[in-house]
């Protein structure tokens, strides 16, 4: 059950967050400066971060070294994120149709001192390659790229996944725009502080991750491919609270999938700790409208419990 929590946090944890009290909205340009085949994208308000010693925790716990280097990279950028950034992006996307190969994209959008950076750019006699009539800079020591879309949108990433990003932006590619599935799923969540959207192969993914076991079963494999999309909303303003919402486009499937997870959960249970058992017992799990809902909650310090457990460190590795 904690895996995709997990993974669902662990850009959120990236610069240090805590609580939120405002919506992390992408602007069009944004948007349309990510690619169209994104599996997952997650988005969250830099602005309305606080202290919370449960996020914290979480971050030293599974901050993977990837993201590390993105932290690295902005850094080396001479942005200070503390103040510059509005909201902070990143997109897991295919780089062609059918690819089952999966590139990453940040982007970050604010009020950008352009002039200071491009300034430390030149004093680290850093040059940029154009891309048309975009200036892409090399980010030392870390094999990353980094454009400014705009003076509030800077895209970053290794060259490829920027190029690519820049092609959707450019009109080259189709964008995250035209991915109507995505972009209506976008409509459910974008109004919190910290959400994410998955397409039917990120969303097939995490299900099987969650299921464990039961995700080999048979009834699993009939209605897998019945999983059309996933959006999820996560904040740490009162305890730790997630909410994840799987849409299968029919009833039946929402239901057994329902069943096969709850079934899960007590299997879980069965060898759990009793902070692994308060945290499963603060899961729920339902279905309606041919949609499977999750909801997780739990205080900070049983979520600090939580994640010095055998369970958590089993879902993370």
């Amino acid at each position: 059950m904690f895996k995709v929590l997990v993974k669902c946090s662990m850009v959120l944890i990236l610069f240090g967050t805590g609580a939120w009290a405002s919506a992390a909205q992408l602007s069009t340009d944004a948007r349309g400066a990510i690619p169209h085949d994104v599996q997952q994208l997650v988005v969250i308000d830099y602005h309305a971060m606080q202290n919370s010693t449960a996020a914290m925790n979480l971050r030293d716990r599974v901050m993977p070294p990837e993201l590390k280097q993105f932290d690295e990279a902005l850094s080396h950028s001479g942005l200070n994120e503390n103040h510059d950034v509005a909201e902070l992006a990143f997109a897991l996307f295919r780089p062609s149709p059918g690819s089952d190969a999966l590139q990453t994209v940040g982007i970050a959008e604010g009020q950008f001192d352009t002039q200071a950076i491009l300034a430390n750019f030149r004093k680290q006699k850093v040059k940029a390659t154009l891309l048309r009539t975009n200036s892409v800079y090399p980010m030392a020591k870390t094999g990353f790229v980094l454009c400014f879309a705009d003076p509030s949108t800077m895209i970053f990433g290794s060259r490829d996944s920027v190029t690519k990003a820049l092609d959707a932006r450019d009109g080259m590619a189709p964008s995250l725009l035209t991915n109507s599935a995505l972009m209506s799923a976008m409509q459910s969540v974008d109004s919190s502080p910290l959400w994410s959207i998955l397409d039917d192969k990120g969303t097939q993914t995490m299900m099987k991750q969650l299921m464990g076991e039961a995700g080999s079963m048979t009834d699993f494999d009939t209605v897998k491919k019945r999983l059309v999309a996933s959006w999820y909303a996560m904040d740490f303003q009162h305890g730790v609270r997630f909410d994840l919402t799987i849409e299968t486009g029919d009833s039946f499937a929402a239901a057994t999938v329902s069943s096969l997870l709850s079934a899960a959960v007590m299997v879980r249970k069965m060898s759990a700790t009793d902070a692994e058992k308060s945290a499963l017992n603060g899961t729920d799990i339902g279905s309606s409208s041919g949609n499977l809902t999750i909801h997780f909650a739990t205080s900070d310090a049983e979520f600090s419990s939580l994640l010095q457990s055998p369970l958590f460190t089993s879902m993370v590795h």
